[in-house]
């Protein structure tokens, strides 16, 4: 049954079915239409960018057929791994059919983060392709993902914080009991927003190293991640323990990512190294400035540049 979700501090009451619409006998919800469509423009922001970091688009679209399956994997081990208990069976043997049925719920963002990252630099390592480089475009469309992700968690009413009594607190029916709370997917949405902002007007302009814009995104997100974590009341706790395991890490890489940002900051000053769209477009001027007749295939200068082989008589005299 769905119930409504009001904001009396705003005078807004709703009620939204979760499924969106049937196919072919499928239920499909709100929640899986509103990730999808996060995707897609991320995904299309993030190749029109592509471009001005010296990138092709068709690299960054071929990489998501790596990174998405893989992020999907990672997030739902981490939810698992945490949740483990949950996927037992009576025996207390793991119940595999439950651990694959993500369509049931149970997804986490920073295993999904981490699965897409890894898939992500060993597609770069086999398509010889600047790891963080690709990675300072893919920011954009994480920040464009889990803006518009997190208004699934809305709609699924889930993701709230404790107790709220501010004008734009949010009343749920739960287990038949009404509450007023936090709105911490709408926390987490405009906190993401204004992450894509600065990154794009901001950070960019004055980016003096690559990887700069996602080591941005890291402590960016970390921050605000471990401070809306501190709302939640569905957070996931380090095995019994009391410890926030998506606070902890949120701390862990925003301070991770600081520290990068302020060293290699540093290390810039004391040997610029040309950022990548920089060395590209610098290899596209002197390509334009050279004659097509003074251009030598690539082959032919490798033979150039190979010692010259002596002939077999004259080493039969050496």
């Amino acid at each position: 049954m769905t119930t409504p979700i009001v904001f009396p501090g705003l005078g807004i009451e709703l009620t939204i079915d979760r499924v969106a619409f049937s196919l072919f006998g499928w239920n499909i919800y709100w929640y899986g239409v509103i990730i999808g469509c996060g995707f897609l423009l991320g995904l299309a922001f993030s190749m029109r960018q592509a471009p001005k970091l010296g990138l092709k688009a068709d690299d960054l679209l071929d990489m998501m057929f790596a990174a998405v399956p893989a992020g999907i994997v990672g997030a739902r081990a981490y939810y698992v791994i945490f949740y483990l208990d949950l996927y037992r069976d009576a025996s207390g043997a793991i119940d595999w059919g439950e651990v694959v049925a993500i369509w049931d719920g149970g997804l986490a963002i920073y295993g999904g983060l981490i699965g897409a990252v890894l898939a992500a630099a060993v597609f770069c390592r086999v398509r010889k392709l600047p790891f963080w480089t690709v990675a300072d475009c893919a920011s954009y469309g994480l920040l464009i993902g889990q803006m518009m992700g997190r208004w699934g968690n809305f709609i699924n009413q889930e993701a709230y914080g404790g107790p709220c009594t501010a004008p734009w607190r949010m009343g749920l029916t739960v287990g038949g009991t009404y509450i007023e709370v936090h709105p911490t997917f709408l926390y987490e949405s405009l906190w993401n927003l204004i992450g894509l902002v600065l990154l794009y007007a901001v950070v960019r302009p004055r980016r003096k190293f690559d990887g700069q814009l996602f080591a941005s995104y890291i402590l960016w997100y970390g921050l605000g991640r471990a401070w809306i974590e501190g709302m939640r009341t569905d957070s996931l706790y380090l095995f019994g323990t009391g410890i926030r395991v998506s606070q902890a890490l949120a701390i862990l890489s925003a301070a991770i990512a600081l520290g990068a940002i302020l060293f290699l900051l540093r290390r810039q000053k004391r040997r610029p190294v040309p950022l990548y769209a920089e060395r590209m477009a610098e290899r596209e001027r002197a390509s334009e400035a050279t004659p097509d007749a003074e251009r030598i295939p690539e082959e032919e200068q490798r033979q150039a540049s190979a010692p010259a082989e002596i002939p077999k008589s004259d080493r039969e005299k050496e």
